[in-house]
């Protein structure tokens, strides 16, 4: 399974889970489960997501020079 595959299937997971917490929500009841099942699954798409250190740099670099 290649990255990008992976990611769309967290992200698939990530979109049931929402609708689930949704439901939970309207209906009163505790999704203190789904909660952290969410979490979770965001920390891996962050985590599989990141850049390294120099790219973050020039980003931030051009991006506060633009509006100077």
């Amino acid at each position: 399974m290649s990255q990008t595959q992976y990611l769309k299937m967290l992200e698939r997971e990530i979109q049931a889970i929402n609708k689930k917490i949704d439901l939970k929500i309207l209906r009163g009841e505790s999704y203190f489960r789904e909660a952290r099942d969410h979490k979770l699954l965001l920390r891996k798409v962050r985590y599989h997501t990141r850049r390294g250190l120099l790219s973050r740099l020039v980003t931030l670099f051009f991006r506060t020079n633009i509006y100077a």
